[in-house]
């Protein structure tokens, strides 16, 4: 198994840990500034997410740059990235940090999407990720951060920033997905 294939690996691995570290309530004083309060476990679930998502572009980059890449890589890296983000969306709602229809919204467009590239590979065409499948992903993963250090430092200026977030990533997220689905349009079989 390759490098990058380990990384990736690492990155499923890193899910279940995450989602216990967020879930599980630790009997420990939180860590507190102030006003602001934050648990040891939501921070060391944060540290970790952020070490996960953090390696979704390095795997790629490292198959590509050491021409490397296995048709496992290509199958595992997307389920990576959706295990980890529906992980942390569901156990965002568990925790009363996020709306249960944010997280089928973005859920849904993500399984959507993969099913969209699965009739893309059908018909032997490789659907690459778009601009806006990168914005996406990239506010998706601030979302989550915003939303886990508990609106931090922007609680301190009464400043909502986590409401701005969470309603531009269920934004960026539907258009993203109708991009994706307007583009790639003829590969979705019309009865007639």
């Amino acid at each position: 198994m390759n490098l990058a294939n380990r990384i990736t690996l690492a990155r499923i691995f890193l899910v279940p840990i995450v989602t216990f570290f967020l879930l599980v309530k630790l009997n420990v004083e939180p860590l507190t500034i102030g006003s602001y309060s934050i648990s040891y476990n939501q921070v060391f679930a944060l540290l970790l997410f952020i070490i996960a998502a953090s390696t979704d572009g390095l795997d790629g980059y490292i198959a590509r740059k050491r021409k490397i890449v296995t048709n496992l890589g290509k199958l595992l890296d997307p389920l990576a990235d959706k295990l980890l983000m529906a992980a942390v969306l569901i156990s965002l709602v568990e925790m009363g940090k996020l709306g249960a229809w944010v997280a089928i919204v973005i859920i849904s467009r993500e399984w959507a999407v993969t099913g969209l590239r699965q009739v893309a590979l059908l018909e032997g065409v490789v659907l690459a990720a778009s601009k806006w499948g990168k914005w996406k992903t990239a506010i998706q993963i601030t979302m989550i951060i915003v939303l886990l250090l508990n609106n931090f430092p922007f609680n301190f200026i009464d400043l909502r920033i986590d409401l701005v977030v969470v309603w531009a990533a269920v934004l960026i997220t539907v258009y993203s997905g109708i991009d994706y689905f307007m583009k790639n349009k003829n590969l979705i079989p019309v009865s007639s």
